[in-house]
């Protein structure tokens, strides 16, 4: 099942169940994959990957906004970010801790030879790829920096 169909029937088991919250994050992401179908010079569909990424975006742009909230004393629209960050999470792969991440890491900077953070686009470019959907860019980004500087 893809993940619009999926979407779909959970939105029809939240709207039955009256799952306020849950619901407007379904409808979100929904509301984001037809609008990728719908891109121009796109074919009607998406792929997995692309859906991926708009998950992944979609969290983190909740969790910009929790950020902010959560700065501005908002516990009310905080409440409202998190519960749509846990609906939108189960639809993503399991996230990995930072020792695994690390460990990943590590063998890719192995494995292109990186000496310095001169390297860093080389490692980056391949720890995207291998860690998406299990990790957010800020945090490879950051661990990538520590092991090429230290």
């Amino acid at each position: 099942m893809s993940l619009k169909q999926q979407i779909e029937t959970d939105i029809k088991t939240a709207i039955l169940a009256r799952q306020k919250a849950e619901l407007q994050a379904l409808r979100a992401i929904k509301s984001m994959i037809l609008l990728a179908e719908t891109e121009k010079g796109n074919d009607g569909s998406v792929s997995a990957e692309a859906e991926l990424k708009l998950l992944m975006k979609a969290v983190k742009q909740r969790k910009d906004s929790a950020q902010i909230y959560k700065d501005q004393g908002r516990e009310d629209l905080l409440t409202v970010e998190l519960a749509e960050i846990a609906v939108i999470e189960k639809y993503l792969p399991k996230q990995v801790s930072e020792e695994e991440i690390r460990t990943e890491l590590e063998k890719i900077v192995a494995q292109v030879g990186a000496a310095g953070p001169q390297d860093m686009g080389k490692v980056m470019g391949l720890a995207s790829k291998a860690l998406a959907g299990k990790a957010d860019g800020k945090t490879i980004s950051g661990i990538v920096k520590s092991i090429l500087v230290g």
